[in-house]
């Protein structure tokens, strides 16, 4: 499977671009994920924003299934190295689009404890709605 497609470069390089410009004015920059990578044996799950000018280095949020999704950086390269049994890979979900920006994905999965967990919340979730959720363990 090819995972990145020229338009999803596109738009992930036209993110990269965006997210400098904005940070040089000082001013935030909150994309919605472009693409959304999965282990499909596992847990593992990326959404990715930017594509560096490298054209391996992705942005976006990252887990890899231990309950602590993180924002942060990975290489297109190493997913698309992974040899899963039965000669998969790491793969593309071809249907995933989403109105929610990644800061919204990224507070959801940390609370939630996975991407995963983080999408069926937010499936259901207008764009702006603000979700029920506990912020802690109750006493």
């Amino acid at each position: 499977m090819i995972l990145l497609t020229p338009d999803l470069r596109y738009a992930l390089r036209a993110n990269a671009i965006s997210s400098v410009a904005a940070q040089a004015q000082d001013m935030r920059f909150d994309p919605v994920p472009v693409v959304k990578f999965f282990n499909p044996l596992g847990a593992g799950t990326w959404l990715a924003t930017e594509l560096y000018g490298d054209g391996d280095t992705l942005f976006g949020l990252a887990d890899l299934g231990f309950g602590c999704p993180e924002m942060g950086i990975f290489s297109l390269m190493e997913i698309q190295s992974v040899r899963l049994p039965y000669g998969m890979g790491i793969e593309r979900d071809l249907d995933f689009s989403t109105p929610h920006p990644l800061s919204r994905w990224s507070g959801m999965a940390r609370r939630t404890g996975s991407i995963i967990h983080a999408e069926q919340l937010l499936r259901s979730l207008a764009p702006d709605a603000v979700p029920d959720l506990p912020v802690g363990p109750t006493n």
